[in-house]
């Protein structure tokens, strides 16, 4: 398999995305959007660690492990019918991939198991694109979570349940770093929704750059 073109560093963020093959949606149910988020939970931090089927116990209520040995930090997500978005820094070397592979990995045998599937769920490697300046930092982050409303799937952020919009706007997540975001925004949730809300406008633009995006085959 070839080299990743944009190598992974650690201390760096990335947008990493992915999405199914051949357009196909990688969520069907509730359930499938819930269990990408409690394995995301689960597979950010590194063992030893109870084994998921053991730590679950059937539910699918959040989970919340020891943040001490994070392999990547996680700013914000938004999962969509046919994709996924996450924002996150790598914290070790390999964090991000090691992360991705067991998440992905994980989840596709979920996902093949409960809807009788076969096959490969995802459109090869996932996606990742640095982030270079603290205004591509804030940029992607308001571009994930634009992404439900300028789709057509919500005519409100807050009305979209999986992304961290809400996290945002209590400013407060088991999931997600969102202090390093809302303190360029002097903490302040409210700030930080106006920022969002001040480019919905320019939603069919962000549409074209999102698909330009998810058809590329690596950066």
């Amino acid at each position: 398999m070839p080299g990743r073109l944009t190598p992974l560093i650690t201390n760096e963020t990335y947008h990493i995305f992915n999405r199914g093959a051949n357009k196909q949606d990688i969520f069907l149910l509730q359930r499938d959007y819930k269990r990408f988020l409690q394995t995301t939970s689960y597979y950010y931090i590194e063992g030893p660690k109870p084994k998921f089927s053991k730590f679950t116990h059937g539910t699918l209520l959040p989970i919340k492990l020891s943040d001490k040995k994070k392999i990547v930090k996680i700013f914000s997500y938004c999962l969509m019918p046919n994709h996924f978005h996450l924002l996150v820094q790598q914290l070790q070397d390999g964090g991000i991939s090691k992360f991705v592979g067991q998440l992905s990995n994980s989840y596709v045998k979920y996902f093949n198991t409960k809807h009788r599937k076969i096959g490969p769920l995802f459109q090869g490697r996932f996606k990742a694109v640095r982030v270079e300046s603290e205004d591509q930092f804030l940029h992607v982050s308001r571009y994930i979570h634009l992404n439900p409303i300028v789709s057509h799937l919500t005519k409100s952020l807050g009305e979209y349940p999986w992304s961290s919009y809400q996290d945002f706007m209590i400013g407060n997540s088991k999931l997600c770093e969102v202090s390093e975001i809302l303190s360029f925004f002097s903490n302040s949730s409210k700030k930080y929704k106006s920022f969002l809300e001040d480019q919905i406008s320019y939603g069919e633009t962000l549409e074209r750059i999102k698909h330009q995006l998810l058809d590329m085959e690596e950066f």
